[in-house]
């Protein structure tokens, strides 16, 4: 069958950098049929709208939407199999690059976020005053975190600036929680002040919020958070939830710190308990052992007197980011896992998702800068590097990648390695890649990069951190400037 044409309308809101704060405006462009005349070059809409276009660097070209493009798919952005080119929600990848700046960049789909709280949401129905705290630390774009507070959600904090951030971004102070093993005095003082609640992590943290409640003069509603010793069979640097790990109180402890709280009690509030057992968790029967745990320390700590209103069980949920189509947990899978007892003892439920939330809504977008071959390794550079994405040199992580648009047709498949062009053996993006050999210039994703990508992102080789764009609807919405020289320099001024 034909692929049937559509006429619709792409808005480009795009802005200069914070250096010089100077708008533009890219005017709704229309995409007409393959039939339709030519587009209009950039000078002549300079010519047609004076004074409404600056700093564009391209209009998007014309393009044909294929109609069966499957709305049903595991992957927000996915291959047309009509004309072989990457979509995001119906727009074409390559249509983005040709708007945005030249230079790699964060892209995600606005639509793929609303639909991962969603399903969380569907998931701790019947699980009353439940609370979504999205784990900053994850993505702390403001306007990702705006977007997720709309939808309902509370916030996991971890720095005095993640709640300054929270705080900003509208969050409501009664379903945020403030989690650390270091959290420092000024910190936990902004944390009592507005109402949040605490994780005690520590000897030296408990009395730190005892002196920080005695400060502000407020009641401090504390979470115990307990090790409960659960192997979460992740790498090591994202398993927070063993004995060995920096985090959590041990559970033989749990009779002092009990007694200690007792001692406070015109500062002290404990209303929960909280494990967290690491991040990248791909089975839930992990999660139900670790729940088993701390319904028997929840028991031990009602039997003290304490009147324990909540269980936070943490995040941790995997993705799928090998696109091998792996039956990973879905967010009812990890609730169900603990429903029936959080019902049975009257419990809230606190979840802190992160990674599984926003992860697969964004893809990390480069340009290829050439292609060559040392001894028996064949590489594709390109533009991005470990200064904008560090997991896959951090933790030899995995992330999915592929040409934004179709091969040549004479175009040779190869093992590359993926790597940019920052000064170190260390920097690559993916290793031994089976990819068709790309032409210059052209464009090359890495996947499931809305997590942990961007919030560890550095300046590293004075690489400036990447401008951020979503898919809102029909429209290309810039999300945050991408950081430029004179942004740096700015921290040198009037010394």
């Amino acid at each position: 069958m034909a692929a049937t044409s559509h006429i619709f309308s792409v808005n480009l809101h795009l802005s200069q950098s914070p250096s010089t704060l100077a708008s533009s405006f890219l005017p709704s462009r229309q995409f007409f049929p393959t039939s339709s005349p030519k587009f209009p070059s950039i000078k002549s809409l300079k010519r047609s709208l004076p004074g409404r276009i600056t700093n564009i660097n391209a209009v998007l070209s014309e393009r044909e939407i294929p109609s069966k493009v499957s709305t049903v798919t595991k992957h927000c952005f996915s291959k047309s199999p009509i004309d072989g080119y990457l979509y995001c929600e119906g727009v074409k990848v390559q249509d983005v690059m040709d708007s945005a700046e030249k230079r790699p960049f964060y892209l995600y789909s606005k639509a793929q976020i609303t639909r991962n709280f969603e399903a969380y949401k569907e998931a701790l129905e019947g699980l009353d005053s439940s609370i979504i705290g999205y784990a900053i630390k994850a993505n702390n774009n403001l306007k990702i975190l705006q977007h997720l507070r709309s939808l309902g959600s509370g916030a996991v904090l971890v720095s005095g600036n993640e709640l300054r951030l929270a705080l900003h971004a509208g969050f409501d102070p009664t379903k945020c929680i403030f989690n650390g093993n270091g959290k420092t005095l000024e910190d936990l003082i902004l944390a009592v002040e507005h109402g949040v609640f605490i994780n005690i992590d520590s000897e030296f943290d408990l009395h730190n919020i005892v002196k920080a409640a005695r400060s502000v003069g407020k009641r401090v509603p504390v979470l115990l958070r307990i090790n409960p010793d659960v192997d979460p069979q992740v790498h090591s640097y994202v398993a927070t939830g063993n004995k060995n790990s920096k985090f959590g109180i041990r559970n033989e402890k749990l009779d002092w710190f009990l007694h200690t709280i007792k001692s406070y009690p015109a500062e002290l509030k404990l209303v929960g308990a909280h494990c967290h057992l690491g991040s990248t968790i791909t089975k839930v029967d992990i999660f139900k052992d670790a729940a088993v745990l701390m319904f028997h320390y929840i028991d031990k700590i009602r039997k003290e007197g304490f009147e324990i209103e909540y269980l936070n069980i943490g995040g941790g949920l995997g993705i799928d980011y090998h696109h091998a189509d792996a039956i990973l947990p879905t967010p009812m899978d990890l609730i169900d896992t603990v429903r029936e007892l959080v019902l049975s003892h009257d419990l809230k439920l606190i979840i802190e998702p992160g990674r599984s939330l926003i992860a697969n809504t964004c893809c990390f977008i480069n340009r290829v800068t050439g292609v060559k071959t040392n001894g028996a390794k064949n590489f594709i550079v390109v533009d991005g590097s470990m200064a904008e994405l560090i997991r896959p040199s951090l933790y030899g992580a995995y992330q999915h990648i592929e040409l934004v648009s179709p091969p040549a047709p004479d175009a040779e498949y190869a093992k590359f390695d993926v790597v940019g062009p920052v000064c170190e053996s260390a920097d690559f993006l993916g290793k031994d890649r089976e990819l068709p050999t790309p032409d210059e210039g052209s464009g090359l994703v890495v996947h499931d990069a809305g997590a942990y990508c961007m919030s560890m992102a550095s300046t590293y080789n004075l690489k400036m951190r990447p401008p951020e764009y979503w898919i809102d609807g029909e429209d290309i919405v810039k999300l945050r400037h991408g950081e430029t020289f004179e942004d740096y320099m700015k921290f040198f001024i009037g010394l």
